[in-house]
């Protein structure tokens, strides 16, 4: 047998012959405390029975159940016991001879895990307590239970849960304890990947929600929140109700489909691989969304932005399932767009929308134009694949296409599609067609043509304005030219808005719009068009004046990549911080970031950008990411002898605009981060150090713990900071969340006998749960020890193939991505990279995938510094 990795033809032939009529799964999480009684050298397990009625279309035939256990103790298949060694093969169930009506049942010890996924099993070293917690997606449920661990076989569930004296156990279903087991209600009709267990002795707060619809009927539902005790003073879960509450208010308004799953628990989980996860009823968020410290607006919008985006899935992706994970877009693609839609129209974050251009398109533009860009809807052959495109091609180019679908079908239409599609496949299955066609009824649209272009082909488009002038300097004639990439050569139909800007004075009239023009940049003139093919005419311009700058896709309707005329380059570059509406700021941004990827604007231009406009910008998320993107230009773009001048000049300006910024502001936040990511040399680290223990203060700037780490890392990372005084500091901060920052710190630091430890300890040793492995991956890579990270490149190629076989498929992704010798930015690490794909033809895809992405990387690094070299 194949092993763990279900292949779509599998799924799509055991869909054809069974279908399930229920689960009756009884956990024993007993041995999560305490002493294991496991032998020596094997994990920690729970005992899982597993009962599945399912019906076969075609009785005689064989099949296979899906279980990932050490052991399996016992497999009876219509009152019949099989022999465990027989039928059971680490990860598969053999099921011959079915009848037309049939009961599985199977006994078997599962594994706690330490990587997030299955079963995790937490042990807070701030006071010893444990904490379980699921998650399952694409296919870990089999992990805990034995099942048919693919979307399209849905079925009720029943969970019942032995837990430790003392502990609250939660599933998808309302619960209650009786005689020391908890029983949870049957639920609706669900996928395997969407069943959800968390118990523990977790903080648990309780609200209601409440509706009263037009016809009278009243709709109640249960919320709760939760997370670890150490956490329950930082939880500002009074927040998170309301976010909550206005998101079903707003899903309600517009569905025409109540909730319906019940209760709607939201639980905040330690050592969490994802962002948040959307098992009905009980949703399970990366507990780093609680915030111990003081932190922005931006990180207040984006856990709101989180919560609603789980909160659609109730409908896009709960109610309503993809067959396949091909189809994973009708699902992601939507949560992701519903998220920021519902939070700009429904929640205090009304710039929603600005963060999304900026940040979360940024995300989309990558992934478009690596080596594996795909195709909205994928083709995904398995489960390897499945995993890996959980990528910015599902989610935010996803969503940036359905932004478009909106201005191209009609809000109405688009929500009245979403109504009826949810009515006709409530608790089913679908594919694309299923959701084109019901568009199609309510657009009127030919949804066939524009799924062809948007859905089914890969790559990003760049519009360019042109601009002619007459002798009277108005626009003789706009245009619009549409350019592809050779490896997707698709230009497809945009609706997009042009916008002309121009310099106004302190009144609002009209001034210069030369290079050197003072006064803001406010728009004058706008058209939105409809362009189609390489180059599209803009009529509705002709005879505007002259402008400062042209704004392709002003208002971030479409999907694309902005290029810039020479004069509106000339004018950003004099002029940036002085467009006054904060989107179009932030796509003008996004723009410039681009072409410095593309090696078409040198990194120090874009460093210098940032250096003299991010100082004005008001948008918080857009501050920030333009920090990463500054750090970002310098390790990866810069020209390598021109790095130690741009981290003078950025620390320069960061530490400037700390001392300038409000007085306890965001802003003043922010800068301080910055700095102290950026900051290098010894004035600079004093600066830091100072500021650390209290010798020095900037008026408003509370140094509270989490910013404590934030400068005790580059003090680590330079030499200053050592393992004592690491040490002192998680005797300060002796946590979950204070043990993450010192492992990351103790392996930062500058010493080879540091990085060979910290290498052993990923990639020799299973013994760290995955949030440690994660923050001694990020240790260990530091842009300021090259020299010292140098000889594992050729180690890397050495044992990528063996940990990827050898672990979990998350640990695997996070080791081949994180020890990429992305910082050996060489023609030799090409060439060695090119060597192992070209020796490695037959290494797992999705392996070999990885590779080729990173690969891609560092060749657009490399054209990136030669470009920045040539401008010095």
């Amino acid at each position: 047998m194949p092993g763990e990795n279900l292949t779509r033809d599998e799924a799509q032939e055991r869909a054809a012959l069974l279908s399930v009529d229920g689960y009756e799964v009884s956990l024993d999480l007993r041995s999560a405390v305490g002493e294991s009684g496991d032998l020596a050298g094997e994990p920690r397990t729970f005992r899982s029975v597993t009962t599945i009625r399912f019906r076969c279309a075609d009785p005689g035939a064989t099949s296979f159940a899906d279980l990932v256990a050490p052991r399996v103790t016992a497999v009876s298949l219509n009152g019949k016991d099989l022999d465990p060694s027989e039928v059971f093969d680490g990860s598969r169930i053999t099921l011959d001879d079915l009848a037309a009506e049939n009961e599985l049942v199977v006994d078997a010890q599962c594994a706690y895990s330490r990587t997030g996924e299955g079963m995790h099993r937490f042990v807070d070293p701030e006071d010893g307590e444990v904490y379980l917690y699921t998650q399952y997606e694409p296919a870990d449920s089999r992990r805990v239970f034995a099942n048919f661990e693919q979307p399209d076989l849905k079925a009720p569930y029943r969970f019942e849960v032995r837990a430790p004296e003392g502990w609250v156990v939660w599933s998808n279903g309302v619960g209650e304890r009786t005689d020391g087991v908890w029983r949870f209600a049957e639920t609706k009709p669900i996928s395997t990947y969407i069943t959800a267990v968390v118990a523990g002795p977790y903080h648990y707060v309780t609200d209601t929600y409440e509706r009263v619809f037009e016809d009278g009927t009243r709709l109640e539902i249960p919320l709760g929140a939760m997370c670890r005790k150490g956490l329950a003073p930082y939880f500002d879960s009074d927040d998170v109700f309301e976010i909550t509450k206005q998101g079903l208010d707003f899903f309600h308004d517009h569905f025409d489909y109540p909730y319906p799953f019940g209760k709607y628990d939201q639980a905040f989980v330690p050592e969490y691989n994802l962002g948040a996860m959307e098992n009905p009823g009980l949703v399970t968020f990366r507990e780093e969304f609680i915030f111990r410290g003081k932190v922005t607006r931006a990180s207040y919008e984006r856990r709101a932005n989180v919560v609603l985006h789980e909160m659609a899935h109730m409908w896009f992706g709960d109610l309503v399932t993809m067959v396949w994970w091909d189809d994973l877009w009708l699902k992601e693609s939507f949560a992701d767009f519903m998220g920021s839609f519902s939070m700009v129209e429904a929640t205090r974050f009304t710039n929603g929308w600005v963060t999304f251009a900026n940040n979360r398109k940024s995300w989309a533009y990558r992934a478009d134009q690596l080596p594996s860009t795909h195709p909205i809807t994928a083709d995904i052959r398995d489960l390897e694949d499945a995993k890996l495109n959980f990528d910015g091609i599902t989610y935010a180019k996803g969503a940036s296409v359905l932004k478009q679908l909106v201005a191209y079908v009609g809000r109405e239409a688009f929500l009245e599609g979403a109504r009826r599609y949810f009515k006709r496949n409530a608790y089913g299955n679908t594919k694309l067609g299923d959701l084109l066609s019901v568009l199609e009824e309510t657009s009127g649209r030919d949804m066939a043509s524009w799924s062809r272009a948007w859905l089914q082909t890969a790559g990003v488009n760049s519009l360019t304005p042109q601009v002619l002038l007459d002798a009277e300097g108005r626009i003789d004639e706009l245009a619009v030219v549409q350019e592809a990439a050779e490896s997707h050569p698709e230009l497809r139909p945009h609706r997009v808005a042009i916008g002309l800007y121009r310099r106004t004075d302190a009144n609002g009239e009209g001034g210069s719009n030369g290079e050197g023009g003072s006064g803001a940049l406010e728009r004058y003139a706008r058209a939105e068009v409809d362009v189609d093919g390489p180059r599209t005419v803009v009529a509705e311009l002709a005879g505007a004046e002259a402008p400062a700058l042209v704004l392709v896709n002003d208002d971030d309707l479409t999907y694309c990549k902005i290029r810039f005329d020479a004069a509106s380059l000339d004018t950003l570059r004099a002029g940036l911080g002085d467009i006054t509406d904060p989107l179009a700021r932030a796509l003008c941004w996004s723009a410039l970031w681009n072409l410095t990827r593309d090696a078409l604007l040198p990194a120090r231009d874009f460093v210098d950008l940032v250096l003299r406009f991010a100082g004005r910008e008001s948008d918080i998320g857009v501050l920030q990411m333009l920090h990463a993107w500054a750090s970002s230009a310098l390790t990866h773009y810069a020209a390598p002898q021109w790095r130690e001048t741009g981290g003078r000049l950025l620390a320069e300006g960061a530490l400037r605009e700390l001392r300038a910024a409000e007085v306890g502001s965001q802003h003043q936040l922010t800068w301080a981060r910055f700095f102290a990511s950026v900051a290098s040399d010894e004035a600079e680290l004093a600066v830091l150090q100072a500021l650390l223990n209290g010798s020095e203060k900037v008026d408003g700037l509370e140094v509270d713990q989490e910013l404590r780490w934030a400068f005790l890392e580059p003090l680590a990372t330079h030499g200053v900071a050592d393992e004592g005084a690491l040490a002192a500091e998680l005797a300060r901060d002796d946590t979950a969340s204070g043990k993450r920052h010192q492992v990351r710190c103790l392996a930062a630091r500058p010493s080879a006998a540091v990085k060979a430890q910290a290498w052993a300890s990923v990639v020799e040793s299973d013994k760290l749960s995955n949030a440690l492995v994660e923050a001694t991956i990020a240790g260990f890579a530091r842009p300021s020890q090259r020299e010292l990270t140098a000889p594992y490149a050729v180690k890397y190629f050495e044992v990528i193939e063996r940990v990827w076989a050898e672990r979990s498929i998350q640990i695997g992704m996070d080791v081949v991505r994180g020890l990429f010798p992305s910082l050996q930015d060489s023609p030799g690490t090409l060439e060695a990279t090119d060597a192992w794909l070209a020796s490695h033809e037959s290494a797992a895809p999705a392996l070999r995938r990885l590779v080729i992405e990173a690969r891609d990387d560092l060749a657009r690094a490399l054209r990136g510094q030669e470009c920045d070299a040539a401008a010095g």
